[in-house]
């Protein structure tokens, strides 16, 4: 079960700050508490309760045996986001959204194929006999698929939950996850929309210390969530071998009641 976060610690990392009051939008009113200096300060009463909402959706998801794609091409959240999908068996895109990565997601699976073909063609030594404009043009184009699809190599097919740092920055991925119904959990600065996002907690997605904190309870919610999924099918498939055993002795014990007894031979009277 996920542990509460303390308002202490939110207070700390700086969740509460929001952006400029003239770099806002109105429908993050009913989250926003006030106004300091010049910035929003977002109301941490209602993060405090929408994190745990947030945390519970995403312990049962794990639990169901869903799969689940952290995005954040930022500079201070990249490195958190590989780390923190990592963390928990998870996918994750931290350098540009390519356009279809969801919606066209059959082309980006040729693309990783064609990643894969150049590993191995050049761990076989193919690429010794070509020309050196020509490797030098499949180096660079392998490198440009592991800096964008390195994330989501592993990933062979539609996560069931995409959880978005920066919906601004990312609103391709916004969208592409509304056209296949994909329910979202979004990090929603004061310059953010909320009608946008399925599921969502009110926070600062610029502070290292905030985005560290709250990634760190999504992978404990998730981690959680995988441990009960697991322990389930554990449990389930000792369940089958039980019936399967079961099966096995009721089928030997008919047989061996239904075949006749061998009658000894009689021996014949002089």
């Amino acid at each position: 079960m996920l542990q509460r976060v303390k308002l202490e610690d939110m207070i700390q990392s700086g969740m509460h700050f929001g952006h400029s009051t003239r770099e806002w939008n109105p429908r993050m009113a009913p989250y926003i508490y006030g106004e300091r200096n010049g910035r929003h300060v977002l109301d941490l009463v209602q993060t405090y309760y929408l994190f745990q909402k947030v945390g519970e959706f995403l312990e049962e998801s794990a639990a169901q045996g869903k799969t689940f794609l952290f995005v954040g091409t930022k500079q201070q959240a990249a490195p958190l986001i590989a780390k923190t999908a990592l963390g928990c068996n998870s996918y994750y895109v931290n350098q540009r959204w390519l356009g279809g990565m969801l919606t066209n997601w059959r082309t980006i699976q040729k693309s990783l194929r064609k990643l894969q073909d150049y590993r191995q063609a050049e761990e076989r030594g193919d690429w010794n006999l070509l020309k050196k404009q020509e490797v030098a043009r499949k180096r660079r184009e392998k490198d440009r698929l592991e800096k964008y699809l390195s994330g989501v190599e592993t990933m062979s097919r539609l996560p069931g939950v995409v959880i978005i740092v920066g919906q601004k920055e990312e609103i391709h991925a916004v969208k592409e996850c509304r056209q296949l119904g994909i329910p979202t959990v979004t990090l929603l600065d004061s310059n953010c929309d909320p009608s946008l996002a399925d599921w969502f907690l009110p926070a600062n997605d610029d502070s290292v210390s905030a985005l560290r904190l709250v990634l760190n309870k999504f992978q404990e919610a998730i981690l959680s969530g995988q441990a009960r999924f697991v322990e389930r099918e554990a449990s389930q498939k000792t369940k089958q071998k039980t019936k399967q055993r079961q099966k096995t002795k009721q089928f030997r014990g008919r047989r061996s009641s239904s075949t006749p007894r061998k009658r000894k031979a009689e021996t014949p009277k002089l």
